[in-house]
């Protein structure tokens, strides 16, 4: 148990590793807005990863690559990284890094609220994130995997999520990194939407040519 154990979280914490659309949103929050937004987008990517890992435990995500339901999240998910790229890019250099990352001023609620729902989005319409979980789970389930070990391993990937995100916000927005780069902020907020315009690009091209699938 404690071998499949090790395999299953490590190749979590794996995935976790390869930068993707929920890092570079999580780094655009943290360097342009702060430390709390970006544990609210965390907060929020969590609660998805926590969504897809209960269902697939439960037996209830069955998912293929050619499913319908695969499809649509893939198409839902690359509108998604292309409006939060376009966003990036068109904001960039407009919030006060004095204010948003030193604390001298609350953040909205209405401004809470969409980072909690951008982190939720981006983590329910990551098409990895549905297949990877569905794949896992639907090994364990083949090789009969007690219930009870199924539910620590969803307690540690849940835990790992939303862990790892929480420090990558928060080193992202230290103010003393912000202080240092913060003259090539607009720079860096254009390359987050840079990288997440690609990433949506590229589900795109999967979606267009099916056999680039394990690329995208």
């Amino acid at each position: 148990m404690l071998q499949q154990f090790l395999l299953v979280a490590g190749a979590h914490f794996l995935a976790l590793l390869s930068p993707g659309p929920d890092f570079f949103l999580i780094l655009r929050y943290a360097m342009a807005r702060g430390r709390g937004p970006a544990a609210l987008v965390s907060l929020g990517i969590g609660l998805a990863n926590a969504l897809f890992i209960l269902l697939a435990m439960g037996g209830l995500m069955a998912l293929d690559a050619e499913a319908d339901a695969f499809i649509a999240v893939q198409w839902a998910g690359a509108a998604f990284l292309l409006f939060m790229g376009l966003q990036c890019i068109r904001q960039a250099g407009e919030t006060r890094l004095d204010a948003a990352t030193l604390g001298e001023t609350a953040a909205p609620s209405s401004a809470a609220a969409g980072a909690l729902l951008a982190g939720l989005a981006s983590g329910l319409l990551n098409p990895k994130n549905a297949l990877f979980y569905a794949s896992l789970f639907a090994v364990l389930h083949a090789r009969d995997t007690p219930a009870g070990l199924q539910g620590l391993y969803a307690a540690w990937m849940i835990a790992a999520v939303l862990g790892w995100d929480l420090l990558v916000g928060h080193l992202a927005g230290h103010p003393g990194l912000i202080r240092r780069f913060g003259h090539g902020l607009r720079h860096i907020e254009r390359l987050a939407g840079a990288l997440l315009i690609l990433l949506g690009l590229g589900i795109v091209l999967t979606r267009l040519d099916p056999g680039l699938l394990t690329l995208a």
